[in-house]
């Protein structure tokens, strides 16, 4: 059927039925109103089809009209993790770590940016040629980017990381093999007393799987502020209070960054504070923090490295004081980081835990760090490689911090049985 067809044949369906109504009837219901309508257009336009192409078209005009279009059975996959629209021939999406192009297409670009304007109106944003970048979120939380035309040049490109209903801890990372037992028992550790942790990682590296995990280790008694772009955190703890920051409105005003969210949380009496993404000028209020007396704050950065990740965060410092110098960015950050935890996805699609590196003092011009576990990838005798979890050392910077929270005996055990 071609794209002139099936638009007027979906006009005609749109003028024929109410479609608040239609929201209120089960799914069933609202199919067989929409075939009725279906076989009357098409016996009107003197259009023979098979009745396995009659369901099809069928439940296409029913996500057309109700849901989110081809991408409909993939947000309900539950074995999909993101969804990436490429423009009107292409949709790929990601299931166990790989990369899949799909059979389904959009129909046109009109149909693509229907789909962007039904994600975005819920929450009161827009998208258009004066807006053509826009982040969003689903009714259940799976996080969207969106970006049309003339800024995309293949078409509307829809981005979806999906959101996760299953609420994974530290015995399922085990079990998933992205850490060992003796990992998680020193992260849970290290959270309980109040290390400041930086989660390090690449896009899809599972750094906030990880940081929902370790967040469960924090005490019930504590009052935790989260900040982010948009809502991904999942805490599973009874007193939190979530921020989401909020892009200027189209007269120019009404943004709300990262940064304000992180001043004005540090006036809500926070345990713990949790920034989703450290990656502007909200490093410099971030690190003042955890200067500060808000011990226990908990991050995630795009880095590659935990040398890398030390790295971004000097820059992001720089950038927002220009007059410090290269000794007292390093000192700040030396003085508040405890542990930067850093996520990989493999090549076989498995994203582990490749180190723990605990973070030093400044010596010199060098901010001191050493690795406590780490991945090492071991060569087979047949050629192959393999990994292996590894520790380093057998002494940690962050022993007086165990002591002082009344741990000293467990955290010596976790390294040293």
């Amino acid at each position: 059927m071609n794209i002139e067809l099936y638009e007027r044949i979906r006009g005609y369906l749109l003028d024929s039925i109410d479609t608040d109504e239609q929201a209120n009837i089960d799914i069933d219901e609202a199919m067989n109103n929409i075939e009725r309508l279906l076989v009357t257009v098409l016996d009107r336009e003197n259009i023979i089809l098979s009745r396995r192409k009659i369901e099809e078209l069928t439940k296409s005009y029913y996500d057309d009209i109700h849901g989110f279009g081809p991408i409909e059975d993939l947000l309900i996959d539950p074995t999909v993790n993101d969804i990436m629209v490429n423009g009107c021939n292409s949709i790929y999406i990601e299931r166990a770590g790989k990369l899949i192009r799909q059979e389904v297409n959009f129909k046109s670009n009109e149909q693509i940016l229907r789909v962007a304007q039904r994600i975005v109106a819920p929450i009161g944003r827009r998208v258009d040629e004066s807006s053509p970048m826009v982040d969003a979120r689903l009714p259940d939380g799976s996080r969207v980017n969106i970006i049309i035309p003339p800024v995309a040049l293949d078409g509307c490109t829809i981005s979806i990381r999906k959101f996760k209903e299953d609420k994974l801890d530290l015995v399922d990372l085990i079990n998933f093999g992205s850490m060992t037992e003796r990992m998680a028992h020193y992260l849970s550790l290290m959270v309980r007393a109040k290390a400041n942790i930086i989660i390090s990682g690449g896009t899809g590296s599972g750094k906030t799987t990880l940081l929902n995990a370790i967040s469960n280790e924090i005490g019930d008694g504590d009052r935790i502020v989260t900040i982010e772009d948009a809502a991904e955190l999942q805490l599973q703890k009874d007193h939190v209070v979530r921020l989401e920051s909020r892009p200027q409105g189209v007269d120019g005003g009404g943004e709300v960054s990262i940064r304000h969210l992180v001043i004005n949380a540090l006036r809500m009496r926070p345990d713990r504070i949790i920034i989703g993404e450290c990656r502007g000028d909200e490093t410099f209020e971030m690190l003042q923090a955890m200067n500060t007396g808000h011990e226990g704050s908990l991050s995630t950065i795009h880095a590659n490295t935990p040398k890398d990740a030390l790295v971004r965060l000097e820059s992001m410092l720089s950038m927002t004081n220009a007059n410090f110098s290269q000794a007292t960015v390093r000192g700040q950050i030396s003085q508040a980081i405890d542990i930067i935890i850093q996520c990989a996805r493999l090549p076989s699609g498995e994203r582990k835990i490749t180190a723990i590196t605990e973070i030093g003092s400044l010596e010199g011009e060098v901010i001191q760090s050493q690795n406590i576990f780490y991945l090492d990838n071991i060569k087979n005798s047949d050629g192959t490689y393999h990994y292996e979890f590894k520790q380093d050392v057998s002494y940690s910077l962050l022993e007086e911090k165990a002591s002082f929270m009344g741990l000293l005996a467990e955290f010596k055990g976790v390294l040293n049985d």
